[in-house]
Formats: C-alpha cells, structure tokens, sequence
C-alpha cells in the first residue's frame, strides 16, 4: 500500500447561479448541496469530501458573491470571501452569456490579493454556441493571472466523471 495520497482544499466561488453547487455535486459525483434556478440558494459554506486511491479534495461550495442589500446578504458575501485565503485552489465561475461586470471585477480583485492558484471554470458552455467561448476566454484571460481556464457544462457532464482539479 502506497503513502503517497494528498489531499487539498478547493473553494467553489463566483455570482449568484452561476453553477457552484452544481458543479461541486458533480465532482464528488453525489447530490450534496441543493441546486436551484432561485439565485442564493446557498446561505452557508458546504463542505464535502471527494476520495480516491490518490486522496482526498475538500471541496467548499460558497454562496454567491453579490452586491449585498441587508444582512443576510452581507453575511454570504463575507462567508465567500473568507474562503478565498483559507483553501489551496479556487475554482472561479463565471457563464459565458454575462459580460465582465461590476460584480466580476469585484471577485477578481479579491482574487488577486491572494496567493491561491486560481482556475476560471467557464460553467454554461451548452448555453452557447462553440464558436462564442474563445472570444469569452479571451475577455476574461488577463483579468486575473488564472493557473488555468476551462470551459465545463457542469449540469450536462456525466455523474461519473471525476477528475482531479
């Protein structure tokens, strides 16, 4: 038996309904946070285990970060937010049918104050046609010095599909 396994914290953050949940139930290939077409359906950090033969990836679904109007919405942003230095990857989503906003401008500076590898997981590509994701990479490339950039359907993969991140 080999000692060689890792293991690792990745944080799942990005604007409301963007696909984190969805997203992070399909990497650990079970249903654990709830999804929903209802925007905030995350109130809390869910935490989650992936295990395989190499080890373990803690997986930290957030809520989505937004331009908080009470409390509540001044909390999730903060429990988003927090994750960011506390973890050894993230995993940012973002849809390719959204131009780079306000509210995308806000994630990456957060983003560049830290250390944490970053991959920009362009979630949603059914949505669009093939030929529309490169100019969509291409808008986001220099926002952020991402370690990578994928394009994923995360509601469209197969439940059986894993992957190390």
């Amino acid at each position: 038996m080999s000692d060689n396994k890792k293991s690792g914290f990745v944080t799942l953050v990005g604007r409301p309904n963007v696909g984190k949940s969805t997203l992070m139930n399909h990497l650990i290939g079970q249903k654990i946070a709830i999804t929903s077409d209802k925007p905030q359906t995350t109130r809390n950090r869910i935490q989650t285990v992936y295990t395989d033969e190499r080890g373990q990836i803690i997986f930290l679904d957030t809520p989505g970060i937004h331009k908080a109007k009470n409390k509540l919405g001044e909390y999730m942003v903060n429990v988003a937010e927090h994750t960011l230095k506390d973890v050894d990857v993230v995993l940012w989503l973002v849809e390719p049918t959204t131009f780079i906003g306000a509210g995308e401008r806000h994630i990456a500076e957060q983003l560049n104050k830290v250390k944490t590898p970053v991959l920009l997981i362009i979630n949603k590509i059914d949505t669009v046609k093939k030929e529309e994701v490169l100019p969509f990479i291409a808008a986001y490339k220099d926002i952020c010095p991402f370690a990578e950039i994928i394009p994923v359907s995360a509601s469209r993969g197969s439940p059986r599909t894993r992957c190390w991140i």
